[in-house]
């Protein structure tokens, strides 16, 4: 499935990146990021069947016959919202695994308590029957970087001696992630000191491994 893209990126010069580029005027960026946190919006408050083109386009002061020249269909739009979840890249390693590991896990609350980020979660697996495209999506943009960069920082901290020989990665892995989403639907909101909390659980600070 063909996604819109926001941004031209290209090797090589300007003069080459303008002979490629359809005729006309350059793409609003900033425009496109209105949509796709518009969409974000509508996806959190209305659900994927209650979200429409022509409300996303006036949310995101545009026009409909605009917002579709972006994305020719809804579910181009869902996806979209998904991707403006995590607008940003994941934290640059430090060389430190734990503070990496907080890092990360950092990221992910950010990323899910603002921007209607839970919300969106819930829609993609209420439509996971019917869109599962969507779920796809989140796993790509969201949930498969960030487990693999966590699964790196924990590796290192067993091969430093600061994790216990033998830990379960993965597992380790799902149970500190899988804690955000517990988190949220005990107290529908996820704490500061959340990833502090929880790594501290198979990673206190400043121990090494026993």
């Amino acid at each position: 499935m063909q996604i819109a893209h926001w941004a031209m990126a290209g090797n090589g010069s300007p003069e080459r990146a303008a002979r490629g580029r359809s005729p006309g005027r350059p793409r609003d960026i900033t425009l496109d990021t209105a949509i796709s946190r518009a969409a974000a919006r509508h996806l959190a408050e209305r659900g994927f069947a209650g979200m429409s083109m022509e409300g996303v386009a006036a949310a995101a002061g545009t026009t409909p016959p605009s917002l579709r020249r972006r994305f020719r269909t809804k579910l181009q739009l869902a996806m979209a919202g998904i991707n403006a979840i995590r607008p940003e890249p994941l934290p640059a390693p430090t060389g430190d695994p734990r503070a990496d590991a907080l890092a990360i896990l950092g990221s992910l609350r950010g990323n899910l308590a603002r921007r209607n980020g839970m919300a969106v979660l819930g829609t993609i697996l209420a439509e996971e029957r019917r869109n599962p495209e969507l779920l796809e999506q989140f796993r790509r943009r969201l949930d498969e970087p960030l487990r693999e960069r966590l699964r790196e920082a924990l590796a290192l901290g067993i091969q430093a001696g600061r994790l216990r020989p033998g830990l379960d990665i993965d597992a380790a892995v799902s149970l500190l992630i899988g804690s955000l989403y517990a988190q949220y639907v005990q107290t529908q909101q996820i704490p500061d000191e959340w990833a502090e909390r929880t790594l501290s659980v198979i990673w206190p600070a400043g121990e090494a491994a026993s």
